[in-house]
């Protein structure tokens, strides 16, 4: 255990010598990839997000793919599709991009629902169904989406089906002046990543090992309970139309233990809840007029339930 997560350290301290500034975002990624989850990054362009996928898929050794989404993307092209052959009559497949370990799926939210939609069984079950015939995607796998802000020119919004697939959301947001200076100072990205040292420190079978000891991780009654208070919380809360529903109590459980597993505890403490409870339950939520009129936002609100819902002690017995 204390290998790997040295491994996942030393990780995380390359991506940081690229993506500068920005270490608890880099960290909160890669707890949803130890948490065996999907990413959605909303943010504006030239953040960094297709460098952070693309340090992620070189530091852990995986086939990595990249779509660019515009409304000309069709299901099949993620999916594939049967190519006839003349010579022998027949009809062979031909892989989509999914056939992947991590794809980046770049601005989603600029193509049509169709295709949007094309991902949602690879991102659930690890698996596409092309003409009648299910067959399973690499492992591990991974989905990293980026979408443009809210409302931007051109964008088709995700349905909630498809944004509750994803186990966190979170913005990268730009970087602090110290950092955005030392990247004015340097000619080009491509320079840093030349000087960064990209030899993979995990393995796929690694990462896998990775998720299968996180969700290991020892979590107490009182501690569920708590987890399971402030997703209930979302549900009755007048400022929210809606609510976060049962997969975000899942994935807040995954989150929660994955964060315990990487500071190197044997059990999660209420701490590693009310620390990834924002990540997972922001992109769940929507605000009611009543927040509208209030102007309260999501992020208000969400601090309202954490500091009205009452964090359990851990007894002793605990481990």
């Amino acid at each position: 255990m204390s290998e790997l997560r040295d491994h996942a350290e030393v990780l995380l301290s390359r991506i940081q010598e690229v993506i500068l500034g920005k270490e608890q975002e880099v960290r909160e990624v890669f707890l949803a990839l130890a948490a065996g989850g999907n990413i959605l990054l909303e943010d504006i362009p030239g953040v960094g997000k297709t460098t952070l996928a693309l340090c992620l898929a070189k530091l852990i050794d995986l086939d990595y793919k990249r779509v660019q989404f515009t409304p000309d993307v069709m299901p099949s092209d993620l999916t594939g599709f049967s190519v006839y052959r003349p010579q022998d009559g027949t009809f062979v497949y031909q892989k989509g991009s999914l056939f992947c370990q991590l794809l980046l799926a770049d601005e989603i939210n600029r193509t049509l629902p169709k295709t949007q939609s094309a991902l949602l069984e690879a991102m659930e079950e690890k698996k596409v169904t092309v003409e009648g015939v299910t067959r399973t995607l690499p492992t591990p796998f991974f989905v990293i989406a980026t979408q443009n802000v809210k409302n931007a020119t051109g964008t088709m919004p995700l349905p909630e089906s498809q944004m509750d697939r994803f186990i966190i959301s979170e913005s990268l947001g730009l970087p602090d002046y110290d950092s955005e200076l030392q990247l004015a100072m340097e000619t080009t990205e491509e320079n840093r990543l030349a000087r960064l040292d990209l030899t993979p420190c995990i393995t796929a079978e690694e990462m896998l090992m990775i998720q299968k000891e996180a969700q290991q991780i020892f979590v107490q009654e009182d501690v569920a309970r708590y987890l399971l208070d402030l997703i209930t919380a979302t549900r009755n809360d007048p400022y929210l139309e809606r609510g976060a529903g049962p997969r975000a109590t899942i994935a807040l459980m995954r989150m929660a233990r994955a964060a315990a597993w990487l500071k190197g505890r044997e059990y999660v403490r209420p701490f590693d809840v009310a620390e990834q409870f924002p990540y997972v339950v922001r992109h769940r939520i929507a605000e009611s007029r009543i927040a509208q009129m209030d102007h309260k936002n999501k992020d208000q609100i969400i601090q309202e339930i954490l500091d009205k819902i009452k964090t359990p002690t851990i007894r002793r017995s605990a481990r």
